[in-house]
């Protein structure tokens, strides 16, 4: 990406922009249809009191983020449905764009809070997320949109047992202090050895193609161990990226 590329961020406003994301969808998940976010669905949701970024080299839209507005005891509050990023436009800084012009916003509207999903065994992910952005995770789901899609998910192969959709919920404490850090492009670092670690496959995709059933078993191992930490008031805040052996790092909430 050069300088003549630089990214603009700014609200979809038009039919032809909300196009765009829907395009970006199939694009960067490969999702089929039915599980796509259609123009509608974006259109009452900016009515409703959401909105959707995207990202913009010249008249191309290069990425996407889409925020709805969340009700929970009564406070209002961001809930992240979906990113998405050109696959030639990946790994040049474009999400995390996306993400801090998320942050600016809801920060300008009187919120201090968002919440999003993303799958426990992506390390690419999970690196974004608490190292890069300093999300933490408070909670899991277990198969939280049903059977997943995709050609790396067991659930499509034949025979294979099937990979439960689960999820971590990212916790974005916008006013942190973690967050600020690395709002202003500080580092952040952790107050001791982690209390819990809990690894994950090297390659997800790749072991779920070539041995589901491994894969099936991995998953539910990660499930129970992610499950016990937070059980035990411990919180996930940090990710080691370890070529061989990533892992989530957890602490004690008050560090």
């Amino acid at each position: 990406m050069t300088a003549s590329e630089e990214i603009q961020i700014r609200e979809c406003t038009t039919v032809a922009e909300f196009d765009g994301c829907i395009a970006l969808q199939k694009e960067a998940f490969g999702l089929p249809d039915q599980e796509l976010s259609p123009r509608r669905h974006l259109i009452v949701s900016r009515q409703a009191g959401g909105w959707t970024l995207g990202a913009f080299t010249k008249d191309r839209m290069v990425g996407f983020v889409h925020h709805l507005a969340a009700v929970r005891d009564n406070e209002i509050f961001g809930y992240s449905h979906m990113m998405g990023v050109a696959v030639d436009y990946q790994n040049k800084g474009v999400g995390a764009q996306l993400k801090w012009a998320q942050r600016a916003r809801v920060l300008a509207e009187g919120r201090d809070f968002i919440k999003w999903t993303w799958e426990p065994m992506r390390a690419r992910n999970a690196h974004f997320n608490l190292n890069r952005l300093g999300v933490i995770v408070e909670a899991y789901a277990e198969n939280f949109y049903g059977t997943d899609y995709g050609s790396d998910f067991a659930g499509q192969l034949q025979g294979a047992p099937g990979i439960d959709s689960d999820r971590l919920f990212a916790s974005w404490y916008l006013c942190s202090e973690r967050v600020t850090q690395l709002a202003q492009r500080e580092a952040i670092a952790h107050a001791g050895p982690p209390a819990a670690a809990v690894a994950i496959p090297a390659n997800w995709p790749q072991l779920v193609s070539d041995d589901p059933g491994m894969a099936k078993q991995e998953q539910l191992r990660v499930r129970e161990e992610f499950k016990r930490a937070l059980a035990s008031g411990l919180v996930c805040a940090g990710f080691d990226r370890a070529a061989e052996r990533p892992r989530y790092l957890f602490f004690e909430r008050a560090r």
